[in-house]
């Protein structure tokens, strides 16, 4: 008597079920280019990486972390990065950090021009804002779903997925320093003939690159975040570590694991806060 009348209720699973195969059927192509696409540009950033020496990787980490703190801090970081040589995860935290810097890399992409499109334009920003309360609500598990089924499993998957999971806080950080730039100062630059580029480029771009900077680093601790989950669909580094210990009980493996991803958080988060703060000085 008080359950919900079955008669009445509609499932929106087998519409999207239905489009789903549409798109595999008639845009396979499409699918295809944007894997091998993906997966080029991973190899290329994976290479990249794998040919710099350990412990320049060290050496460019202690002298981020002096020029953007103090000693301790850069020897801190150093330490963590060290340790995870030390616990065997050195190729696998290169794997995850590809992960990464591409997700990222795309988000900013994505995520600048969207975000200045939202501070412009009153339409863009009434549709993009519920979307982006949708994705940012939505359980990152559900990100991995349509990601299998147009791209299969492995590292393309995973990138595509980790993007579309940490790209939103970047296109809201954007749209709120674009449009936080004080008014008298963008009213002074209209009033000197500046263009509309020259405003956004000139005026509006850097009065929010302290918050555009912000936005990227939580879009980057998203994107770890997201690489550690992202091991359910085949992806490789730490957190593939993390879920063969769950399955293996391997306590000891999974919190070694555990605590790389942590050094790895850390040192990404303090790198790009401290390069925010750097900016805010600046200002």
């Amino acid at each position: 008597m008080w359950n919900f009348p079955e008669k009445i209720s509609f499932e929106i699973s087998k519409p999207i079920d239905a489009v789903v195969k549409w798109l595999l059927v008639n845009w396979d192509g499409f699918f295809d280019g944007i894997s091998t696409f993906v997966l080029g540009v991973f190899n290329i950033v994976e290479s990249a990486l794998g040919i710099v020496p350990w412990w320049l990787m060290l050496i460019g980490l202690f002298y981020a972390g002096f020029k953007l703190y103090n000693v301790k801090t850069a020897i801190l970081l150093t330490g963590m990065l060290f340790t995870i040589g030390l616990f065997g995860l050195w190729e696998l935290m290169i794997y995850t950090l590809v992960i990464v810097i591409i997700a990222v890399l795309v988000s900013v992409i994505i995520g600048l021009p969207m975000g200045i499109l939202m501070a412009k334009s009153e339409v863009v920003k009434r549709i993009m804002m519920p979307v982006l309360d949708a994705m940012q609500t939505m359980p990152s598990f559900v990100y991995l779903l349509p990601a299998v089924m147009f791209f299969g499993l492995g590292k393309v998957p995973a990138v595509i997925a980790t993007t579309t999971y940490a790209v939103p806080p970047l296109i809201r950080l954007t749209y709120l320093g674009i449009s936080s730039v004080d008014k008298e100062v963008i009213e002074a630059g209209k009033s000197f003939g500046s263009t509309t580029k020259q405003m956004l480029l000139k005026i509006e771009f850097p009065q929010a690159l302290s918050s555009i900077m912000t936005g990227i680093n939580q879009t980057t601790m998203m994107a770890m975040a997201m690489v550690v989950i992202a091991s359910m669909i085949g992806a490789e580094g730490i957190g593939a570590q993390v879920l063969i210990s769950i399955r293996r009980m391997e306590v000891g493996k999974g919190f070694q694991a555990g605590l790389a991803i942590v050094f790895l958080a850390i040192i990404l988060d303090r790198v790009l806060q401290g390069a925010a703060n750097r900016l805010k000085e600046a200002e």
